[in-house]
């Protein structure tokens, strides 16, 4: 069994060494991830591991962080939260279009619940994903 330490800095497992595979298969892991085995306190790069440095070698390339990005949907939120812009960028049209709606029929007053929104994604507190549940970068 192992954990695995992933592109988003979160601690993942125990998973077997079969799962580790499927990982890398998959691209989202490659001889530069961290894994720790277990019975052990060191967190060894993934291609260090005879059992996986075939594997890891062989491995595509991990792809892309297309996280959305944590300050842009604050400031969206802050700047034209009142036209639900911040929520279209996380995803969520639904929201965005009843965040124009009450903005339109509250003569402009909705754009208190995107100020206050832009503030609550800035700080952490409640929206920390988007649409697909994929948490925002930093």
């Amino acid at each position: 069994m192992y954990k695995i330490l992933g592109g988003d800095r979160q601690e993942y497992g125990p998973v077997s060494a079969e799962h580790v595979r499927q990982w890398i298969a998959e691209g989202r892991a490659n001889a530069g991830t961290l894994v720790q085995p277990e019975g052990s306190s060191a967190w060894v790069p993934l291609g260090s591991l005879p059992e996986f440095s075939l594997a890891a070698s062989q491995a595509p390339p991990p792809l892309l962080d297309d996280r959305k990005s944590k300050l842009v949907a604050g400031l969206l939120g802050i700047l034209l939260g009142g036209l639900g812009v911040h929520r279209f960028y996380l995803g969520h049209i639904g929201i965005g279009l009843l965040q124009i709606l009450v903005t339109v029929v509250t003569c402009g007053w909705g754009w208190l619940w995107g100020f206050i929104e832009g503030i609550l994604i800035l700080t952490g507190s409640t929206i920390t994903t988007d649409a697909e549940g994929k948490p925002l970068k930093d």
